[in-house]
């Protein structure tokens, strides 16, 4: 039977991977909803406006968004279906993008209501994050305790005789 850490990572990555590829679709193509995207559109635009450091450097809002929507999309994949060490990778990309989003919202004076999702959506990514790096030789560290004290106890009777 699989462990609840096993499990709790199989739902949290299937559940956030499902999410940021729908988060990514809806930045890339008004296909989902014409409304979230042309939201989107806006949002970005005043994010741009904001920091114009990045058309210094030639990164429009629609570059960024379909940036942002490409890597939500991509890491949403490799979260949702490929297993082992890439999903680390994934999620910590998608880390640092919900970093980036909460910036960009506090940059422009957006209220909790408006990034509360990104706040909730970047604990759980850390959430997911620190429950897989845990370590898997808690228990055999627990065994070795127990053989240690077995061991120390023999050799007590040993030198008592």
């Amino acid at each position: 039977m699989a462990s609840p850490r096993t499990i709790t990572i199989v739902a949290l990555s299937f559940a956030l991977g499902l999410f940021f590829v729908f988060m990514g679709t809806i930045k890339l193509t008004p296909r989902l909803s014409k409304d979230a995207y042309s939201e989107m559109k806006r949002a970005y635009k005043s994010y741009a406006k904001a920091l114009p450091g990045l058309k210094k450097i030639g990164v429009s809002s629609v570059l960024l968004r379909k940036i942002i929507g490409s890597l939500e999309l991509g890491c949403g994949v490799v979260l949702t279906l490929v297993p082992g060490r890439p999903k680390d990778v994934a999620n910590f990309l998608l880390l640092l993008v919900m970093l980036a989003v909460l910036f960009f919202h506090q940059l422009v004076g957006d209220p909790l209501k408006r990034y509360a999702h990104a706040l909730v959506f970047g604990i759980l990514l850390t959430c997911r994050l620190l429950i897989a790096r845990q370590s898997d030789d808690r228990p055999e560290r627990e065994d070795s305790r127990e053989e240690q004290y077995i061991n120390d106890q023999e050799r007590n009777k040993v030198k008592q005789s």
